[in-house]
């Protein structure tokens, strides 16, 4: 039986693909940026720390609570919850956390999450898949486990994205504990891993044949990567990480490539002000730099790149999404390096946990907060 859910009978947004806001729960209108106009939209509020956001083909929106739901929400804002999960253990910041269609949805259904996995004594970062049939998951099956249970419940990564080949990256963070397992190859923490779509190994995978190295890595070295797209264009992969005190990342993706944490960083220890292994090393000639450095610190969480027609200033930038900032970074590239950058909706939304650009080429957010929305950003002109 379907079920709606009456937690934000408030927020209406009438919202075709490619359309316009009607009726819509304004939050900030007017907003002048540098050169763009803005009105910022709730979609849906009620949501219990939503962590990401995917687009439906028919206008709807999935999106997923890290207490571990999984919701249909639609175009006027009702949300309904999906049945047919797998035992998410929730603890800290585990739950459920990412969530991506197969680029094939169309035709076979797939939509595609990560979770932890586990219980009171360990977790793991967890993928899976289930086909979407009206409000239910079916053919659920975990595809990926990383390869070590642990404590405590934190620094899981989790993002997920598709490369044009087929193939599908997540990320893994290094699970907060032992920041040196991020420097082990043959660890799955701290890394990018890269799967087939069932959840096999590519044949082309950087370490495929290095028995020191687990076969699914595609990056290492990193601490806790929460955002990440493919350029369209250029197949560059970018993402931003969190740093510990200070050290937050914009990093561009390379096969094979060490992004050198913990043994390199230019965060500080939380609790000595130090570098983590006291060798105030910030850099390695082995090892890749990032190329920019977030300051001051913008705990950064979702990345969306701008390709669309409603924000035609902003085509080709980087939208970075902040937690502790509250805020998004508006990031400008050229030949691969950060040119100027300026920041918006400064507690405009909260906690800022998922940041996309939409079909219809509006910027959509999600705030991390235990009651939180989705929000649309669209052009004031």
């Amino acid at each position: 039986m379907k079920t709606v859910s009456s937690r934000n009978a408030g927020a209406v947004l009438a919202l075709a693909v490619a359309g316009s806001a009607a009726n819509a729960d304004t939050v900030e209108s007017g907003i002048s940026t540098e050169y763009e106009t803005v009105n910022v939209l709730r979609v849906a509020d009620g949501l219990e720390n939503p962590w990401s956001v995917a687009f439906l083909p028919d206008g709807d929106y999935l999106v997923t609570e890290r207490p571990g739901r999984l919701n249909r929400v639609t175009r006027e804002g009702e949300i309904t919850e999906i049945a047919g999960l797998p035992d998410v253990h929730v603890d800290n910041q585990g739950g459920l956390l990412d969530v991506a269609l197969h680029p094939d949805y169309d035709g076979n259904g797939w939509v595609y999450f990560t979770y932890s996995l586990g219980d009171e004594s360990g977790t793991t970062a967890a993928l899976a898949r289930g086909r979407l049939q009206g409000d239910a998951l079916e053919d659920v099956e975990t595809l990926f486990e990383q390869d070590r249970r642990s404590e405590p419940g934190r620094h899981y990564g989790s993002r997920l994205v598709w490369l044009d080949d087929g193939t599908l990256l997540m990320t893994i963070g290094d699970r907060g504990v032992e920041p040196e397992r991020a420097q082990d190859p043959a660890d799955h923490a701290g890394t990018v891993v890269r799967l087939t779509d069932d959840g096999g190994v590519p044949d082309d995978n950087p370490f495929v044949g290095d028995d020191s190295v687990l076969p699914e890595i595609y990056s290492w070295g990193h601490r806790n990567i929460q955002g990440m797209i493919v350029h369209p264009e250029t197949g560059d992969i970018w993402a931003t990480e969190h740093g510990p005190r200070g050290g937050d990342e914009l990093n561009r993706i390379e096969a094979g490539g060490n992004y050198g944490w913990p043994a390199v960083t230019r965060g500080r220890d939380y609790g000595t002000q130090d570098q983590f292994d006291g060798s105030e090393r910030v850099h390695d000639d082995d090892m890749i730099e990032p190329v920019y450095e977030f300051l001051p610190t913008l705990a950064p969480s979702g990345l969306a790149l701008m390709t669309g027609d409603m924000f035609s200033a902003w085509q080709g930038d980087l939208m970075a999404g902040g937690l502790r900032a509250e805020r998004v970074r508006r990031v400008v590239l050229e030949d691969n390096a950060v040119v100027h950058e300026e920041e918006l909706f400064y507690g405009t939304v909260g906690r800022i946990r998922d940041v996309r650009e939409g079909p219809d080429g509006a910027l959509y957010l999600l705030s991390d907060e235990d009651e939180g929305g989705l929000y649309r950003v669209e052009s004031a002109d």
